[in-house]
């Protein structure tokens, strides 16, 4: 019996890629920590595994001194409420580069001069809102999904998915750029985007101090407040590029829009080791991931988290063992990709990779 037990446990040689690993059924208890519960994630199989791979690889990029983390921050992560998990990360010192949206700063700088997001609807069958939900109501008048998107725009309110935002705030934004943010920079004519952020960052910072307001002051402060630079290379597809576009048309402000690639080139080419969290696809995950081919080097970790699939060939959805065929991961890397939405999975793997490393 306990030769053939140890059969069980002793590698085949006939098996090359099987190895002999039972999957250990994940438990879930009361009163467990996020490590504990992802630690339970190795334990299973698919996306569980996944998570738990990504956390530690996660955790080993935060803990070593030696690693520069690049962070790419795509999709709405900020209006749907990952603003303060980015702005403390930032604050930490586990981000040494940003690479964001303009969509995301312009949401962030939103909140920093008191604007707020607010709970909605995906459709007019979905409850209407959080007190709605803790009341038990749930309105459903009847309307099509278009009627329901009407209804928003006559009300004068925007949507992103269950979020809404009152129009109001962009007026309230556009103030901002024009008394706090573009005289700042107006006299040094054309500028890089980095350096346009660093402002914004400090007008954000300052105006939410000055005006006592309840929110954090965000992202792009915790970002000038810490010396972390802001490369927002397709700013022009947001509103903050709209604003500075129209900025533009008036005044000897400009932005170069590859300035910017000199100076995150420079410090993947110093980095003594890499590392990369990439959240959502687009831009920001492909100017992360290339500014490695013009270094020596390439990341030694990197984590996507992201919901494109691979197989239509996008940028987005390509995996990460596909970046190590360009070069943008050295072919040691550890790597690992989750398949969910990364409002749900970036809490978690942030949360349980502190755990590791406190």
């Amino acid at each position: 019996m306990t030769d053939d037990h140890e059969s069980d446990d002793a590698h085949d040689p006939h098996r090359e890629e099987f190895h002999h690993d039972p999957i250990a059924h994940a438990e879930a208890r009361a009163g467990m920590t996020v490590g504990d519960l992802v630690s339970e994630y190795g334990a299973a199989g698919i996306g569980a595994a996944d998570l738990h791979e990504a956390v530690d690889i996660y955790a080993e990029m935060l803990g070593r001194e030696d690693v520069t983390n690049f962070f790419g921050l795509a999709g709405a992560m900020v209006p749907t409420g990952m603003r303060r998990l980015v702005a403390d990360l930032i604050r930490d010192g586990h981000i040494d580069v940003l690479v964001t949206t303009g969509a995301n700063l312009t949401h962030d700088a939103i909140e920093a001069i008191g604007g707020k997001h607010h709970h909605g609807r995906a459709s007019p069958s979905c409850s209407h809102s959080r007190d709605s939900r803790e009341h038990g109501l749930v309105h459903a008048e009847g309307k099509t999904e278009r009627e329901h998107d009407e209804q928003l725009r006559d009300e004068g309110v925007d949507r992103i998915y269950n979020v809404y935002l009152p129009q109001e705030h962009f007026a309230l934004f556009e103030d901002h750029l024009r008394s706090e943010v573009f005289p700042a920079v107006e006299s040094e004519g054309t500028v890089s985007i980095q350096r346009f952020t660093e402002e914004l960052g400090r007008a954000n910072s300052e105006v939410n101090d000055r005006e006592g307001i309840e929110e954090g002051a965000g992202v792009a402060a915790a970002a000038y407040e810490n010396d972390v630079p802001i490369y927002c290379p397709a700013i022009q597809d947001s509103v903050l590029g709209l604003q500075a576009w129209m900025y533009s048309q008036t005044s000897e402000f400009s932005l170069d829009a590859l300035a910017d690639m000199t100076d995150i080139t420079d410090r993947a080419f110093h980095a003594e080791k890499s590392g990369a969290m990439v959240v959502g696809g687009g831009v920001p995950k492909n100017y992360v991931l290339q500014t490695m081919l013009v270094a020596p080097e390439a990341y030694d970790y990197a984590v996507q988290l992201t919901m494109d699939p691979p197989q239509t060939g996008g940028l987005s959805g390509a995996t990460l063992d596909e970046a190590r065929s360009w070069g943008k991961l050295e072919k040691a890397a550890r790597n690992a990709s989750v398949y969910a939405d990364a409002t749900i999975t970036l809490p978690l793997v942030v949360a349980a990779a502190r755990e590791r490393i406190q």
